[in-house]
């Protein structure tokens, strides 16, 4: 195995993994670097589904059908607002599903793709500890081992995918802004809950909570509640107790009565947005949570890996063929750009909705008319289903639709807010 590639990729995730499939496919070398050392690692704290937007990237990396054949779930999304269902339509031009699966399901075929692709060498156990750079000061290579053994891997790219604690973002000079969450959140996976076939992913604006059922693959189903922080010492007793009692009293709630956990209950205190100016430096690019955090809430992050690695790799593969490190670096550049253009305004307007107790005054109108209107309801959900640009929701003429199929709605249910809680502890680790 030889020890000089055309791109050194760190993270075998999600996004690490397919940027290794397309970048392989397009004739490159290309070292994956994985960390942990079994080939069955996954991503824990994720409650793991995939939104529609992020579809096409999946049939072009063949893995729908992986999905699929592993059990995979078409996700169809519902959210019970404070005006009754809101239902995603088929809309010309999105993509009819996403999917539900396990990340311990999906992780493990992703990678295991990734490895047979020709070209691609799955390195396990192989930690980053530093970069290596020319005489001109541009990144070239990693340095990587387990132990007291090391090995340096040069490349004409270095792609961090390493995840929201990116150690190649933080050697390359690459620093990301937090912004908190209100929320905390716990999940879990069960069996013996039935799921409407009509809306595999359920959401529950119960605001300031909230809680979600989602149909996962193998009979498997995903409780998730995201819940004010001034309820977390209350949850620290027994996290099973506060997480199933978050679905107490919801409308059209799932039966839990013969509900059997599966899984241990996960989650965190704090689960901060991400967002860095720049993912992109002389021999470096980020993908996946290494370039952007998104609170987890909306779902943003398996997509976003997906779409991310193919728009990196269209972007520097004939470069990287080419060998140009000035191409290489500029394609990359290109690859900066539309990453902001497409997802900056999304996770605006995710970070904005993270640290809300109560839905905006505008949220509220597009709700209450999207429950009305079929029409607005398709514009709406293609925007936060990822599939059209946040900017699609400034159209005058969606917004003049939405004012005119706003009308006094009937209040079929809401969240009072919870009485006052003490401040969670600030010294409690994420």
């Amino acid at each position: 195995m030889s020890d000089n590639y055309d791109v050194v990729i760190v993270g075998a995730g999600l996004a690490g993994s397919a940027a290794a499939i397309l970048l392989g496919r397009a004739g490159l070398n290309v070292a994956l670097l994985e960390a942990h050392r079994s080939p069955d690692t996954y991503k824990r704290m994720c409650t793991s589904s995939i939104r529609s937007s992020a579809l096409p990237t999946l049939r072009r990396l063949g893995l729908d059908k992986e999905i699929e054949a592993a059990g995979g779930v078409r996700a169809h999304d519902g959210f019970l607002t404070p005006y009754g269902w809101l239902h995603v339509p088929e809309s010309a031009g999105c993509p009819p599903h996403g999917y539900n699966i396990r990340r311990q399901t999906l992780d493990p075929i992703v990678r295991t793709a990734a490895a047979g692709t020709p070209g691609v060498d799955l390195v396990l156990g192989g930690k980053v500890r530093a970069l290596t750079r020319d005489t001109s000061g541009r990144v070239n290579g990693v340095v990587a081992g387990t132990g007291s053994a090391e090995r340096t891997y040069t490349a004409r790219l270095v792609v961090g995918a390493d995840g929201y604690a990116s150690k190649v973002a933080e050697l390359a000079k690459l620093p990301g802004h937090k912004t908190p969450s209100s929320r905390f959140s716990l999940f879990a996976h069960y069996r013996n809950v039935d799921v409407p076939s009509e809306r595999t992913l359920s959401i529950w604006l119960a605001m300031p909570d909230v809680i979600s059922v989602g149909q996962m693959d193998n009979g498997h189903v995903v409780l998730a509640a995201m819940l004010d922080k001034r309820k977390l010492l209350k949850s620290q007793a027994d996290k099973e107790a506060a997480l199933l009692g978050a679905y107490a009293n919801l409308p059209d709630g799932p039966d839990l009565s013969r509900a059997e956990r599966t899984s241990d209950v996960q989650g965190y205190r704090d689960y901060p947005s991400i967002t860095r100016r720049r993912i992109t430096a002389r021999g470096v690019a980020l993908i996946g949570d290494a370039a952007l955090v998104a609170d987890p809430l909306e779902g943003a992050g398996c997509g976003w890996a997906f779409q991310g690695a193919e728009w990196l790799s269209d972007a520097v593969a004939p470069a990287l063929l080419e060998g140009d490190v000035k191409k290489i670096d500029a394609a990359a550049r290109r690859y900066q750009w539309k990453h902001r253009y497409h997802l900056i305004p999304h996770q605006a307007q995710i970070i904005d909705l993270s640290k809300r107790s109560a839905l905006s005054l505008l949220m509220r109108l597009v709700l209450s008319a999207s429950v009305r209107d079929t029409r607005v309801a398709a514009r709406f959900t293609s925007v936060i289903t990822r599939n059209r640009s946040m900017l699609n929701a400034l159209n005058p003429f969606f917004v003049a639709r939405t004012l005119r199929s706003t009308r006094p709605n009937r209040v079929v249910w809401h969240h009072l807010d919870p009485e006052p809680q003490p401040e969670p502890d600030q010294q409690l680790a994420r």
